[in-house]
């Protein structure tokens, strides 16, 4: 019972650390919606899209704190990172190199 217990606090925690990061994030860009994408054994991946096309990622190391975390922030979650949603994104620079160099094999 007790290592169930540490477990539920260390969980508690972590997503209570993630909903603190996600919540900067929505403060620093206008508000935020999320999606969350399970990765396998590594856990969940948080996309965040900001109001002002900002974008960025944390990883939780399961689904459940995941939920837990953008619930905790009060954040809008999508089912898929598509449509709407997906449009909101803004890419700079950096990434259109990035997709050009994985383009060219680089």
């Amino acid at each position: 019972m007790a290592d169930t217990q540490q477990v539920d606090a260390k969980a508690e925690r972590k997503a209570a650390r993630l909903a603190k990061q996600i919540g900067s994030f929505a403060r620093a860009h206008g508000g935020a919606e999320g999606n969350i994408a399970h990765l396998g054994q590594r856990g969940a991946r948080i996309v965040l899209v900001g109001e002002d096309g900002a974008w960025g990622d944390l990883v939780a190391p399961t689904c459940a704190i995941a939920e837990q975390a953008v619930r905790k922030a009060g954040i809008t979650t999508h089912e898929s990172f598509d449509g709407e949603f997906a449009a909101k994104v803004r890419t700079g620079p950096y990434e259109w190199k990035r997709m050009a160099g994985i383009q060219l094999g680089g």
